[in-house]
C-alpha cells in the first residue's frame, strides 16, 4: 500500500515511525521544551537521525481539559518553524497536527505532506477542501467529545465496534469527495477509559477490515503511567512494550516521542515477519 501525499510517496511495505515535535508550552509530556525555532529544529534533527520517517509538528495541546486554539494564534506559533523545517530537511515527510484548515493550508503550501486532524474535520468544515486541493495525506482520529470534556465519564456499549462504525462513515464521506490518502487513528486516550484503551489495543487487528493504514499513538500516555502508578517521565519502558504489541497487531505507524526505542521495536518485530 502506498499513498501519494502532496507529492511525497508514503510506502507501507514497511512500518513507519512518526516523531512528535510539540512546540506547545502546555503538552502533557514535553510542553515548553521546543518552543523556539532553534530548539525545534534541533529536536527535529534528533528525531530524524534516530530513524523517524515522518515528523508531526503540533502547536496546540490536546491533553484532557485543554481548550481549542484559535487559527490565527496557531498559525502565528507555527509559521516560522514550518518554513524552517522544510528548508532544512527537504527529503523528510512532515505532518501538521492541526484541526484548523488555514494552518493546514499554509503547512501544505510549504511542502508538508500530511494533516493529522484529531477532530476528523468536525471543527473546521473547510479542512476537507484543503486536503483535497493538495492531494495530502489525512489522518482521521476517533475522539468522543472534545479535549476539554472527553475524559469526563466516557461510555460505550462496545468501544471497538463504535470506532469501526465511525471510520466506515468518515471514510465513505471522504472517498465520495475524492479524498483517498486516508490513515486511521483509533485515538488512544481521547474519550476512552483505561479499560477502553486496552480493549482497543487488544482488538486492534480488527481495524484492518477497513483496509486503511493504521496509526497508533500510545507514547507515554495515561493508559501506561496510570496503570503502573508512575509519571509520564517514567513511562518509556511501558510505551515500548505497548508499541511492540501495536506493531504486532497491525499498526502501520507509531507516533512517538522516543524514536530510537520505537525503531528498535520495529526492527525486532520485522525479524519475526
Amino acid at each position: 500500500m502506498t499513498l501519494n501525499c502532496n507529492g511525497k510517496i508514503l510506502d507501507f511495505s514497511s512500518k513507519k515511525i512518526m516523531g512528535i515535535l510539540n512546540i506547545s508550552k502546555d503538552s502533557f509530556f514535553d510542553g515548553g521544551k521546543y518552543d523556539t525555532i532553534d530548539k525545534g529544529i534541533s529536536q527535529a534533527s534528533k528525531l530524524i537521525s534516530n530513524g523517524a520517517e515522518i515528523i508531526d509538528l503540533g502547536a496546540a495541546s490536546s491533553k484532557p481539559g485543554s481548550k481549542l486554539i484559535n487559527p490565527d494564534e496557531e498559525l502565528n506559533l507555527t509559521h516560522d518553524i514550518i518554513i524552517e523545517l522544510t528548508r532544512n530537511f527537504k527529503n523528510v515527510m512532515f505532518s501538521i497536527d492541526t484541526y484548523n484548515s488555514s494552518v493546514a493550508d499554509f503547512a501544505l503550501s510549504k511542502g508538508f505532506s500530511i494533516v493529522n486532524d484529531i477532530s476528523s474535520g468536525r471543527y473546521d468544515k473547510n479542512m476537507y477542501n484543503v486536503v483535497k486541493n493538495y492531494n495530502a495525506g489525512y489522518i482521521l482520529m476517533h475522539m468522543l467529545g472534545d479535549p476539554y470534556n472527553m475524559q469526563l465519564n466516557p461510555k460505550y456499549d462496545n468501544v471497538t465496534e463504535t470506532i469501526i462504525k465511525f471510520f466506515k462513515i468518515k471514510i465513505n464521506e471522504l472517498e465520495n469527495l475524492g479524498l483517498t490518502n486516508i490513515i486511521i487513528d483509533p485515538g488512544f486516550g481521547f474519550g476512552k477509559t483505561l479499560e477502553d484503551n486496552y480493549t482497543i489495543l487488544r482488538e486492534l487487528n480488527t481495524l484492518k477490515y477497513l483496509k486503511k493504514p493504521i496509526m497508533v499513538g500510545l507514547s507515554r500516555k495515561s493508559m501506561i503511567y496510570k496503570a503502573l502508578n508512575i509519571s509520564p517521565n517514567e513511562a518509556l519502558n511501558g510505551t515500548t512494550i505497548l508499541n511492540t504489541l501495536a506493531f504486532d497487531k497491525g499498526a502501520n505507524i507509531l507516533r512517538v516521542h522516543d524514536v530510537k526505542e520505537a525503531l528498535e521495536c520495529k526492527n525486532l518485530i520485522d525479524r519475526l515477519s
